[in-house]
Parts: C-alpha cells; structure tokens; sequence
C-alpha cells in the first residue's frame, strides 16, 4: 500500500520499500534520505552527547551572584584583576554569538544527518544560555554594558580572534555555496575546524583558566560556577565537534588531501598565536600567579592535543602549566541547583544596596 504526499508540488510515492535504512544515512550531501527521520540511529555517538546535553542542563540566574557583587563594590580585586575579568566577559559574550550563528545559519543547513541535527539544536540553545550569563553577570555586576559588548570592536586582540572566525562563516554562507564539490566540502571541514576545534577548543580555554583562577581563590564565585558549567558544556561541544569532523573525513577521504592537512596545521598556529596575543593583553603585569608566558605553553599545549584529535601531527610539545584545567573538566555536575541553591534570594542585578 502506498501513500501519495505533495512536497512543492512533486507528487512522492511512499511505501514500505522506501524507508530510511541506518546505512544510507551520511553527514553530508545526502538529500536523498529524509532528514527529519531521526529513527534508526546510525551514528550513535551523536546521540549519546544529545543526551550529555540535556544532562548537564543549567540557567545563570539560578546561581547567586550576592558574593560576587560584594566583592567587586570592595576594594579585594587590584584594577589588573579587573582587567582580567572585564576582558574576558568581552570576548565570551560575543564569542558564543558567533558560535550560535554559526551553528543555525551555516552548520545545521548542510549537515545532513537528523541525530546530529538533534545534537545541534541543544548545542544552539546552550549557546543562548551562554550569551544570557554574560548579560547576567554584567548586570548584577552593574558593568558598563557599552564597554563589554562593544570589546569585539574596541579592543585588538579580541576584534582580531573575531575576525578570523567570521571569515570561516561568510565562506559557508556565500552565495551559491554547496558541499556538492570537493572545494565546498574543505570549505565546510574547515568552518567544522574553525569552530569546534579552534573557537570552542582553543580561543575560550585561556579564558576558563583566568576566571576560574579566581574561583579557586574564593573570589568571584558565582562567575566562577558559571564558567565550570559553560566549561563543561563546551567540552561536550568540543568532542561533538571532533567525531563530526572525524567522521565526515572517514566518509569523505579524499578531502583529507596532504595540502588540506598542512592548511589546517598553519590555522592552527595562526590561532596560537592569536590567542597568546589575547592572553598578553589580558595580563600586561600578572596576576594570580599567572602570566603571560605561562599562557604560550598552556595554549600551544592545549593546540597539540586539538590536533592530535583530529590526526593531525603536534607542534610545539609544550608543558601543561595548568594541569588543575584537567581535573576541573574531569569534573560531573557537583550541585544539584534545587537541592543548593538559596529557596528566597534577589539575583544580584536587582539588590537594594543601599
């Protein structure tokens, strides 16, 4: 028995013969097979970081922020420390935008896979939920909303790191793009690349190592538990990223050309080097036992390890001058919000300090 259905006005015979079978089912460029069968599931590890996702679900303002606005209306943070802080707000709070819109303009459109665009799709909210802390830390903080959302056109360093991941999005988002050629499929494995890889594993870790510096000090809590979790979800980020890229290489071979290959090592160290100039503006003098130098190992480090991820030869052979980084991303959830959290608090942004 057959059913007719009007697509666009193709008429489709649908029957039994034609369902989707697991082993048709590819990461891109395969119209053919209907993407909005998520059933059966062929690439199981997309599901199992959907799952992670919705696991590790969290909202900013059910973490107090009292402390934090205590200790920035005192005088317990130096102007450096400040520095530190502020910065670091300014390129994250625009850094997960471009992450987002990237992901629904770009990304989602040529993915051809309905688990992963499950996966996407909770990925696309966490970055929602990441450009909400930062509105919600600059408000209880009572920062000057104009200096930090404006830094991605203000300050070099952080207009540079933007600028080269826009790039990656404008290429995808070009007129007449497609993964139909072997060009436009290294186009999109390098905006994969671009944002998995460097954005999301690369440019935001000096970041997590600076403010959670200052948690493990007891200063600026509740940015700090903020960050844990932001951290913990990019991590899931991170490894969807790879097994996407990993898997469209294994499905695709020929794209992984000696040339592609060398191409993405270069980005890579362009990016290292980016980010070291990031971290420099960042800690002009040190502070928190942190300075710039210990930074160029940390993220020439963290850059070795992208790249053997994805099969790529390492660089540098860099130490780990952080090595706490790693149990902090080892971590599980360790608060259950409503079984911790306080049952009557004002968020911070919305206390009578007088």
């Amino acid at each position: 028995m057959t059913v007719t259905a009007v697509i666009d006005d193709q008429r489709l015979l649908i029957g039994a013969e034609g369902r989707v079978k697991a082993t048709e089912k590819r990461l891109i460029n395969n119209a053919q097979v209907d993407v909005n069968q998520l059933m059966p599931i062929k690439y199981h590890w997309a599901w199992e970081h959907y799952n992670s996702g919705c696991a590790n679900h969290w909202m900013p303002t059910e973490v107090p922020m009292n402390q934090d606005v205590e200790v920035w209306r005192s005088d317990r943070l130096t102007d450096d420390e400040r520095l530190v802080i502020k910065r670091n707000l300014g390129f994250f709070s625009t850094a997960e935008s471009l992450v987002g819109n990237n992901l629904v303009l770009a990304i989602f459109k040529h993915v051809t896979n309905a688990e992963c665009r499950q996966y996407l799709l909770r990925q696309a909210f966490e970055e929602a939920v990441h450009s909400h802390t930062f509105l919600y830390v600059v408000e209880s903080l009572g920062l000057n909303e104009g200096e930090i959302f404006n830094m991605y056109r203000e300050i070099p360093a952080i207009a540079k790191k933007d600028a080269f991941e826009m790039e990656l999005t404008a290429e995808v988002m070009s007129e007449g793009f497609s993964t139909d050629t072997l060009e436009g499929q290294q186009m999109f494995l390098k905006n994969l690349i671009g944002f998995y890889v460097i954005m999301e594993g690369i440019f935001f870790y000096s970041g997590f190592v600076m403010v959670l510096s200052f948690h493990r000090r007891n200063l600026m809590k509740g940015i700090g538990e903020q960050f844990q979790y932001i951290l913990r979800d990019e991590t899931v980020h991170m490894n969807f990223g790879v097994d996407l890229i990993n898997g469209i290489k294994s499905e695709n071979p020929g794209l992984w050309t000696p040339q592609f290959q060398s191409e993405m090592i270069e980005r890579i160290r362009t990016a290292v080097e980016l980010e070291i100039d990031y971290a420099e503006g960042c800690l002009p003098r040190g502070v928190l036992g942190l300075n710039a130098e210990s930074f160029r190992d940390y993220v020439q480090h963290i850059a070795d390890r992208r790249l053997e991820r994805i099969g790529l030869p390492t660089q540098y052979g860099s130490p780990n001058p952080f090595p706490w980084m790693s149990e902090t991303i080892d971590l599980s959830k360790e608060k259950n919000f409503f079984e911790t959290r306080v049952n009557e608090y004002q968020s911070a942004g919305s206390l009578n300090w007088d």
